[in-house]
């Protein structure tokens, strides 16, 4: 490991390197045990030049965030964790937003509206990266990233940057290619439309207040714990399940919403993963459905 180190101080000459570094600190369930390395590139070119080494000696790697959507297990991460926190840029040209992989997409919808620019106030409130929303395709109140997204720059497998457009994402209900492929997103460019600054900063305001009234947002969670089956929603088949309010060890089904899993604050990796499979359990039996996580696990079981 330290000759690995060693080799990735010469790689990175800016970014920062960790060692060991608990991803409870790096997930918005605050739970994880020690990835063995975590780097943050400082720039887009010590990213490629990383990955680029990565893959050359064969070293396994893992893209992060904000580690809004993942469970990490207690044993960690092997190999090394990028931390995608540089590529973070945001420029405006007319109605097109050209954003970094590593851009919250809070912040993102914030330079939208102070541009008078209309159709991303519904992601105003998803506590993520552009990036990961793009992987998901993330959605809110109806419109998906897919509403948005013009075209894509990824950097595939075999370390070549290519530019997808919308139509090649392959976009559906929280999904796109990229989660086929071992692709990484660098930036997008997202296409809107002239709206007014008022407007705009109220519907964002509204859609927060009903964020807020009907989700747990006081909980560590990773968001909703399971994907919408077809002809449901997950959060009205768990609570007539009878689950809402169950417990197992620190890991919850939300009293507030059932379709999030929350960390009441001494959550492990085996509460939740077992409280999301005593949920899929129960669902199944009573009403014959299958419900598939949302939330992405992560690590050594």
């Amino acid at each position: 490991m330290v000759e690995i180190v060693d080799k990735l101080k010469e790689v990175l000459k800016e970014g920062k390197i960790y060692l060991n570094e608990p991803m409870k600190r790096h997930t918005s369930f605050k739970i994880g045990g020690p990835a063995d390395v975590l780097v943050m590139p400082s720039n887009r070119e010590e990213l490629l030049r990383l990955i680029s080494f990565l893959k050359k000696e064969s070293i396994p790697f893992f893209v992060l965030g904000n580690g809004t959507n993942l469970l990490v297990s207690e044993k960690g991460i092997r190999g090394v964790v990028i931390k995608l926190s540089c590529l973070r840029n945001v420029v405006v040209e007319g109605n097109k937003i050209i954003a970094e992989a590593g851009a919250s997409l809070s912040y993102i919808a914030n330079v939208a509206l102070v541009h008078e620019l209309s159709g991303f106030e519904f992601a105003s409130g998803i506590p993520g990266t552009l990036g990961g929303a793009i992987v998901m395709n993330a959605g809110a109140y109806g419109p998906e990233m897919k509403d948005v997204i013009e075209k894509v720059e990824v950097l595939d497998e075999d370390g070549n940057v290519r530019l997808l457009e919308n139509g090649e994402m392959n976009f559906s209900y929280r999904h796109s290619i990229i989660q086929e492929k071992n692709w990484i997103v660098l930036r997008a460019w997202i296409s809107l439309i002239k709206g007014n600054y008022d407007e705009i900063k109220k519907k964002m305001e509204e859609l927060n207040v009903r964020r807020k009234e009907k989700q747990p947002l006081e909980y560590p969670s990773a968001g909703s714990t399971f994907k919408r089956p077809p002809g449901y929603y997950a959060g009205k088949l768990i609570e007539d399940a009878g689950l809402k309010g169950y417990s197992i060890g620190g890991a919850k089904v939300s009293e507030k919403h059932s379709g999030f899993i929350i960390n009441t604050g001494n959550a492990t990796f085996y509460d939740v993963l077992n409280l999301i499979e005593h949920v899929q359990k129960v669902v199944k039996e009573k009403f014959g459905v299958e419900l598939v996580p949302e939330v992405k696990i992560v690590g050594e079981k």
